[in-house]
């Protein structure tokens, strides 16, 4: 049975990088990401910019395992409480009062990133009318100048599994989705990252090993010396 995932798997992975010395193998398998992906956070690429979300503080890990990984770079994080999830009923979304302002950010998010999403996916998943997608489109809409596309999960209005499910859904039915390339593609970069970072590490190790061998060769020679010096005086 695969561990479950953080509720935002972005903006937990964003905080990990910020705040541990986890390698990015271990981020991305914890978050249920790519490590291209983590990679691309470190490295302040990603087309998204995430709000950290703490894991320790959300009750996801425990600081000991978050050493535990520091300490290992092969140790494989382990969730300490999943988060809970919570079974959609019919109807629209109930979207809490303090959120509803974030819902245009959404929304023009996922038209700028996902243009096959129909709208009715779109207001299913955010909770909205039709009419709102459509005046964010055409830029009618009368809050458009303050309007920012922010990621929908960062913003807490969907789950990223639920965001995913959609996209999954509207890219297969829009014909744009080869899987099986994507997955060769994905495993091929997957894996020479992660020859490359082993590669990485074990010149490291090399070189601090030679490092102190020198250091102890240097101390030997310097103690002889002085052994020598005090037999001539």
């Amino acid at each position: 049975m695969s561990q479950p995932t953080p509720l935002m798997p972005h903006a937990t992975a964003s905080w990990l990088v910020d705040n541990t010395a986890l390698t990015f193998e271990q981020i991305a398998e914890f978050c249920g990401l790519h490590m291209l992906e983590v990679q691309a956070m470190a490295d302040d690429l990603a087309s998204s910019k995430y709000t950290g979300r703490d894991p320790v503080r959300s009750g996801e890990l425990t600081m000991a395992e978050i050493e535990a990984g520091q300490a290992d770079p092969n140790y494989r994080l382990r969730m300490f409480k999943a988060p809970v999830t919570v079974s959609r009923t019919k109807g629209p979304r109930y979207t809490p009062v303090s959120k509803r302002q974030d819902k245009p950010d959404g929304i023009a998010w996922i038209l700028r990133n996902h243009p096959e999403v129909s709208d009715a996916q779109i207001g299913k998943l955010i909770g909205t009318t039709r009419n709102t997608i459509a005046a964010i489109r055409d830029r009618s809409h009368w809050n458009i100048g303050n309007i920012q596309a922010k990621d929908p999960v960062t913003l807490g209005l969907c789950s990223q599994r639920e965001l995913d499910a959609v996209v999954a859904r509207a890219a297969k039915k829009a014909g744009l989705h080869d899987e099986a390339g994507d997955d060769a593609r994905l495993g091929d970069d997957r894996e020479a990252l992660i020859e490359e970072l082993r590669a990485e590490r074990e010149a490291q190790a090399k070189a601090a090993s030679e490092a102190a061998q020198e250091a102890e060769v240097a101390a030997w020679l310097q103690a002889k010396r002085a052994a020598e010096a005090e037999g001539q005086a």
